[in-house]
């Protein structure tokens, strides 16, 4: 699966992100989030790419109906992956709209500093 959300401590939800990353997954994934946020409130993300290779074609991921909603709800995402993603992915989590900030670790020590980030 391309894409996967597990509670990893406290307000900490990890995403793991393999593969090519389909709409009809993250969307999967943001309807479990906003679970999880109607349950505990703020939550702060880690998302960890490992063997990622991109985004589905899809003309559906401009939808910003989940960030409108619940974007205040998310008090900090820390991204780790490989440094070809960077740019993509913090664009991806429309980073210059965000309240909250979103720092982006490289693959090597990243999962350790991010970590470290996330519960500052």
């Amino acid at each position: 699966m391309p894409i996967t959300m597990q509670h990893e401590s406290a307000n900490i939800y990890r995403l793991d992100l393999s593969g090519i990353l389909g709409k009809p997954e993250f969307d999967r994934c943001q309807e479990s989030l906003t679970a999880e946020i109607r349950r505990i409130g703020r939550v702060k993300l880690l998302v960890v790419l490992s063997q990622f290779e991109g985004w589905e074609q899809n003309p559906n991921w401009a939808d910003l109906s989940f960030y409108v909603a619940h974007g205040d709800s998310i008090d900090r995402i820390a991204i780790v992956g490989d440094e070809r993603w960077k740019n993509e992915t913090l664009m991806f989590a429309s980073v210059d709209l965000r309240r909250a900030p979103v720092e982006f670790f490289s693959s090597q020590n990243g999962l350790a500093e991010a970590r470290a980030w996330l519960a500052a």
